[in-house]
């Protein structure tokens, strides 16, 4: 569960402390877990609702907000490249609010609603953050891919 506390704490410390504190969480509860679905599942559940309690606690999301027009981006051809290490080190790399929703939507599969009700915003800054994420990595993906051709030119 670690790799879940680090997609939302942003540092490796604040991800352990995240993580000690679900499993704090989770260890206290266990007697209302029903065995309905699969234990990960629920302990994964858990872990990401713990670490959005630390964020809004901290605050640590306050830069949501609903300035940014969302619009469909199409997903650049060098991320058949990356690595599953450099592309949660981009993910790591975006702002709380950005990398917050992101993980929540594309990764742990909620939709805006939920993430909405989560994170006690509108639905439209959901996705506002959403697609103000998509751009970020998409930024960050082409400038690797130039890097890279630049790197392959002076070889």
């Amino acid at each position: 569960m670690l790799p879940v506390c680090k997609r939302y704490a942003g540092s490796r410390e604040d991800a352990e402390d995240y993580l000690q504190e679900a499993f704090i969480k989770i260890f206290e509860k266990l007697h209302l877990y029903r065995f309905q679905g699969s234990l990960e599942g629920w302990i994964r559940t858990t872990v990401v609702h713990i670490c959005l309690n630390k964020l809004r606690s901290r605050k640590l999301y306050n830069d949501l907000s609903e300035d940014f027009p969302v619009a469909e981006t199409k997903v650049p051809d060098g991320i058949q490249n990356l690595s599953e290490q450099e592309l949660l080190a981009l993910i790591s790399s975006l702002p709380a609010g950005y990398r917050t929703v992101f993980n929540l939507y594309a990764i742990d599969g909620y939709d805006h609603a939920e993430i909405a009700e989560s994170l006690g915003i509108s639905e439209g800054t959901s996705r506002s953050q959403l697609a103000k994420a998509r751009m970020v990595l998409r930024n960050a993906l082409t400038d690797k891919k130039k890097t890279n051709y630049s790197h392959a030119d002076k070889a």
